[in-house]
């Protein structure tokens, strides 16, 4: 299939390949991600997993001035998660975990690199939440957001910008090793932690106007169905303003 969505033989179009993904785990937690409107391919990626009382989550937006953007996500993704499980169930504490998850991600993506002028590049943002807490870190910028059921929402990362917006750090061949602050949290409400690329934060950009979307719906008891369907309602009111880009959401239900 060609860039453009079209077969390079018989000049048809093809449906595109991982348009539209909604993944849950366990009830805790759903992701939706979606292509938009206006790219032929998903250059973002997110994963899940829990490992007993933890939940851990990833997601990443494939750079897309880079070659093979959407492995690079990919990549990315499911290394941050499996190493962020790994640690934890052996006992790592949850900074420490982040750190190891963001580095073994970066390394993984820049062993995709056919060349210094051919490296698949990414953004990442991982979070790990915990009956006694949230933590999450965070390198270009995909960001994690505290969204309480009561009360005003806050941006937990800080997004890796210089002029114009230019990410200035990213996972892959070219970047620097990534040493990216780890942020906690110990929620005194119930609430979500956000997961989302910039399709969804540009449309959304304050954090109480990502709650305002989920307010507008019942509130959440938990259930992973629900998570999803918040899920889908953050990505459909990005589609509704233009779906630009590709659009990522992952909300982890914290009690």
């Amino acid at each position: 299939m060609a860039p453009d969505g079209w077969c390079w033989d018989c000049g048809a179009a093809q449906p595109a390949y991982r348009a539209h993904v909604e993944i849950t785990a366990g009830g805790r937690a759903a992701g939706v991600s979606d292509r938009g409107r206006r790219r032929a391919v998903n250059a973002d990626e997110m994963a899940l997993d829990t490992t007993g009382t933890w939940t851990v989550a990833a997601v990443c937006d494939g750079v897309s001035m880079s070659p093979l953007a959407e492995r690079a996500a990919r990549v990315g993704a499911q290394t941050g998660v499996t190493v962020l499980a790994a640690r934890l169930h052996a006992g790592a504490v949850p900074e420490t975990a982040l750190a190891d998850a963001s580095l073994r991600a970066f390394h993984a993506v820049a062993a995709l690199a056919a060349s210094p002028d051919a490296a698949p590049a990414c953004t990442f943002v991982a979070a790990v939440a915990h009956p006694d807490g949230i933590w999450s870190a965070g390198v270009g910028d995909s960001r994690a957001y505290w969204l309480p059921d009561e009360g005003p929402g806050v941006l937990l990362t800080e997004d890796d910008t210089g002029e114009h917006e230019v990410i200035t750090s990213w996972l892959g061949a070219g970047a620097d090793e990534p040493s990216p602050q780890v942020h906690s949290r110990r929620p005194r409400a119930p609430g979500r932690l956000l997961l989302c690329t910039d399709g969804l934060w540009r449309c959304l950009p304050g954090a109480d106007d990502l709650r305002a979307v989920l307010t507008r719906r019942p509130q959440a008891t938990g259930g992973g169905d629900e998570l999803l369907e918040e899920a889908r309602s953050l990505v459909g009111h990005a589609l509704d303003a233009g779906g630009d880009d590709n659009i990522t959401a992952l909300l982890i239900r914290h009690a």
